[in-house]
């Protein structure tokens, strides 16, 4: 059976577009964009990032910015949020101290990172002058690192290494605090051999003062 050519011809079926605009938000420039936020505070602190330094920084336009966050102030409430969510996970090794030294170990890389090390200090003094972002920061904290701080007591005082009924703000203080002190507030340029160690050893002996 032949078929003439000049008959027409069933026309094709038109390819579906893809949906644009706002419907689509490629993942792969969300990524650049929060990469290019912490790369942009650290650089030029919050008080001087814009939204067209990050999208500069991206390699996007500012719209894409404006179509994931409204402002720079509820980019970065966004990203310190994402923080606290992703949390560390509690070391369980048996032992309290051995645990406090993983933490600690765990702690000092990520606080001494080129990043966070600028990028954590600006967002503190920033914290002094804006209420939202000193709640996000609290909250960063409270559901990040205190919250393996406090799986390692509760599991300490579940094996009878700590005495039941301990103070545990008073704990969690004892644990957070040196390493924070040194490595945020007065920026040591690096820790001392074996301090990390010696940290855990001295914060085993506290805690069970408690």
């Amino acid at each position: 059976m032949t078929t003439n050519a000049d008959e027409p011809q069933p026309r094709p079926r038109p390819r579906r577009r893809a949906p644009a605009g706002a419907a689509v938000l490629r993942e792969d420039v969300t990524q650049a964009i929060r990469a290019a936020v912490f790369e942009e505070l650290a650089a030029v602190g919050y008080a001087r990032m814009s939204i067209e330094g990050i999208a500069r920084r991206a390699g996007v336009g500012k719209t894409a910015v404006y179509r994931r966050w409204r402002s720079k102030l509820h980019l970065v409430l966004d990203l310190v949020s994402a923080l606290a969510v992703q949390g560390l996970p509690v070391p369980d090794t048996g032992s309290l101290e051995e645990d406090l030294r993983l933490l600690y170990e765990v702690s000092a890389r990520a606080l001494r990172h080129p990043l966070a090390s600028q990028i954590i200090p600006d967002l503190q003094a920033e914290a002094a002058r804006n209420p939202d972002i000193a709640q996000a920061l609290q909250k960063a904290l409270r559901e990040g690192q205190d919250s393996v701080a406090r799986g390692i007591v509760t599991a300490a005082a579940a094996r009878g290494d700590l005495r039941p009924g301990l103070d545990e703000n008073l704990a969690l203080d004892l644990i957070s605090g040196p390493l924070y002190w040194r490595s945020v507030v007065i920026r040591a340029p690096e820790l001392p051999k074996d301090y990390l160690a010696s940290l855990a050893r001295a914060t085993t002996a506290a805690l069970r003062a408690l």
